[in-house]
This record gives structure tokens, C-alpha cells and sequence, in this order.
């Protein structure tokens, strides 16, 4: 559980681990699913792992969180099951905000 989340800017965060350890994410999305709310984000880079990741032609994989009750700490999704379902249902959203964008064009 990650028990602290500060804003750098608009899409990148830095959230505090019970060890005290920072850790940057840039957020992709926040969605709801099964009423529980859900940050999708992937891990900040630095330049050189970027550039590393671009040569390998390497995606990097999306980390989900879900808030807890009270919307202050962020509780990493470990249960496929659980995961899986608020992957699938982000990419249902993605994929209809794509073809909107298309049929606006």
C-alpha cells in the first residue's frame, strides 16, 4: 500500500511506500469498476530507460491501483482476477474514445 500520493504535475505523481521509498508513476487514466476506483499508471522513466525500452522495442506494462475507502492511500492490484477486469474495462474506454475521436474527424 502506497500511503501517500503528491502531485509534481499534471500526469506525474510520486507515491511513498510503507518503507518511505519514492516511487514516480505518470497516470494514464482513473475509472471506476465494480465501484471501487482505480488509477491506471505506468512507471516514470528516466531518459536513458526510455531510450533503453525504445531500442529493445519493449512496452512498458501499466500498473493498476485501487483506492481505498476513504480515497487517501493507493493499494496495488495484485489479484489477476481483479487486475484483469479493470485492464479489460480500460481498454473497452480506450477503444470507444478511439473511435469517437475517429467518427469526429
Amino acid at each position: 500500500m502506497y500511503n501517500k500520493m503528491e502531485e509534481i504535475h499534471d500526469e506525474l505523481i510520486t507515491l511513498v511506500d510503507e518503507e518511505g521509498q519514492e516511487h514516480q508513476f505518470m497516470v494514464l487514466d482513473v475509472i471506476m469498476v465494480n465501484e471501487h476506483k482505480y488509477a491506471i499508471m505506468i512507471p516514470a522513466l528516466t531518459e536513458a530507460e526510455a531510450e533503453e525500452i525504445n531500442e529493445d522495442e519493449e512496452e512498458t506494462e501499466a500498473v493498476i491501483f485501487r483506492f481505498d475507502a476513504d480515497e487517501e492511500n493507493l493499494i496495488l492490484v495484485e489479484d489477476e482476477e481483479e487486475f484483469t477486469a479493470v485492464a479489460e474495462e480500460w481498454e473497452k474506454l480506450v477503444t470507444e474514445y478511439e473511435e469517437n475521436m475517429a467518427e469526429e474527424e
